[in-house]
């Protein structure tokens, strides 16, 4: 019994690290980029640049950039949520999932440098 719960204990930290992690999976991503298209690419363009007539006449940020990057998803998720001018919010549009999906997108379409 003391093995058991002795190897629980060793795993545990490894099965947190997992559910922490799991908001960013590909698939996750290949699903909030759906929700990309549909709600964000109009304004922040298809590759999150912010290179569209809207996205530049709202002065939106490249969602790529290391600026929005640094962001922690707790933050990506609020603004996504409750909205930054012009930026609406769509905390009641989209369920906490989608806007967890999205924030994996977000992260997957960082500059690489």
């Amino acid at each position: 019994m003391k093995k058991l719960i002795s190897a629980v204990a060793l795993l545990l930290p490894f099965f947190s690290i997992a559910a922490f992690t799991s908001g960013r999976s590909p698939a996750n991503a290949s699903a909030g980029a759906d929700t990309f298209k549909t709600k964000c690419a109009v304004c922040h363009g298809p590759d999150g640049s912010g290179n569209t007539p809207m996205g530049q006449k709202m002065k939106v940020h490249d969602l790529r950039s290391p600026d929005v990057q640094k962001q922690t998803d707790e933050e990506l998720t609020t603004i996504n949520t409750n909205g930054k001018p012009p930026m609406p919010a769509y905390g009641k549009t989209l369920t906490s999932a989608d806007i967890h999906q999205l924030v994996a997108f977000l992260r997957s379409i960082a500059t690489k440098s």
